[in-house]
């Protein structure tokens, strides 16, 4: 099914575009099925800076925003910011013409109120939710069902309500959607965060980036206070001194507000000769680490919000047909299949033992990554999550 041709305008607050890649991928198939594509999203630090362009047909507004700190004070600066550049942004597009699809991509549960605005010029709102956030707020706060949960909840029913159509990233997530949002199961349509595989491609690999060691471990993603990176860096800790294993390097890629505690973290542990935070590093540097890495991590411990959701680390690493170690998590298992070790959730020593047991085990690495990468270039491609995100602009303006 394809979608009629119109304007869409996507919002974005999370992070800049085309730096998300599920966002960037999502405005590609867009334009290629005929329709006028714009977003509206933060600048980066170093990279997405420009105020306004235009790259392979898609128009990007972005504006400055500055990133909470200092608590729940902070996320109202922030979010009040985003929402006052997001809508004044919107009406300048809106001045170009109609918009028929407003396409608010979460977190936060509050891009709500511009599609008010926008639905009431004659656009249909489709809810892209990238995560349950009253998860998010019970995972990363550690509050519990407080005041702020509550609010927390009240905004996603209202960001349910105002939407025609929901977007989900997994079976999981859609489940909430009809559940706890009262949606029709024929109004949210599954769109899985996929890899383009050809972004992806083993390149021969190099020995020096194990810095003398026989093994090279690494980690892809955000480093947040619920990714995991912790229990990473305690189960390497685990797997030097309980297993006795020195003979690996471990490079964990990516940056987040938890980063700083974590290069820390690692000094604690006695690890930084054996541990090396690159930070966000190019596409081609992404290639070379992966290219040369014996086993790929993904830490995300359990919690409400990791159980259910897709890690975006785990599709990477298949698409580069790495064999990974993850703790038990549902969606986990989803994405990976037999491609994964699975640790007990939240189990460093025993996560540590599934990484030495696959560093000797060559032909079992070598098959689960051969198993994986069949995955996203099956399955799990985006190719399917295509055909699923234009059924959902087909059913948005039907």
């Amino acid at each position: 099914m394809s979608a009629l041709p119109g304007k869409a305008l996507i919002l974005v607050e999370n992070l800049s575009v085309p730096f998300d890649r599920r966002v960037w991928q999502e405005c590609q198939t867009l334009r290629d099925a005929g329709w006028e594509v714009h977003v509206i999203c933060p600048q980066g630090t170093k990279r997405d800076t420009e105020a306004e362009v235009t790259i392979d047909g898609v128009h990007i507004l972005r504006y400055p925003l500055k990133a909470a700190t200092g608590g729940p004070a902070g996320y109202v600066q922030e979010y009040g910011s985003a929402l006052w550049h997001t809508l004044r942004l919107a009406r300048k597009v809106g001045r170009g013409g109609k918009i028929d699809v407003v396409h608010a991509c979460n977190p936060p549960d509050l891009l709500f109120l511009v599609a008010l605005y926008l639905k009431r010029q004659g656009a249909k709102f489709i809810f892209d939710q990238h995560d349950l956030c009253p998860e998010l707020y019970l995972s990363r706060f550690d509050r519990g069902e407080d005041f702020l949960y509550r609010a927390v909840c009240a905004l996603e029913r209202r960001t349910y309500k105002t939407a025609n159509v929901v977007i989900a990233t997994n079976e999981s997530y859609k489940d909430v959607a009809v559940k706890r949002g009262g949606k029709s199961p024929d109004d949210v349509f599954v769109v899985r965060s996929a890899p383009k595989v050809e972004r992806f491609h083993l390149i021969p690999a190099e020995p020096e980036l194990k810095k003398g060691k026989p093994h090279l471990l690494a980690y892809l993603g955000v480093m947040g206070p619920q990714d995991g990176v912790d229990y990473a860096l305690r189960a390497l800790a685990s797997l030097r001194d309980e297993v006795g294993r020195t003979d690996w390097h471990a490079v964990f890629i990516g940056s987040g507000d938890a980063f700083d505690a974590m290069v820390a973290l690692s000094k604690e542990l006695k690890l930084d000769d054996q541990v090396e935070f690159t930070g966000r590093i190019s596409d081609e540097d992404l290639l070379r680490y992966l290219s040369s890495a014996d086993v790929c991590l993904s830490p995300d411990p359990l919690n409400p919000l990791n159980d259910v959701s897709t890690m975006n680390k785990i599709m990477e690493y298949m698409a580069m047909s790495r064999p990974i170690v993850s703790f038990e998590l549902r969606e986990a298992r989803v994405s990976a299949g037999e491609a994964a070790l699975y640790a007990p959730a939240n189990d460093e020593p025993e996560f540590a033992k599934l990484i030495a047991h696959l560093l000797d085990s060559p032909e079992q690495r070598a098959e689960m990554g051969e198993l994986g990468r069949a995955r996203v270039a099956g399955p799990l491609s985006w190719e399917n999550s295509q055909k699923a995100l234009l059924a959902a602009y087909a059913a948005a303006v039907r």
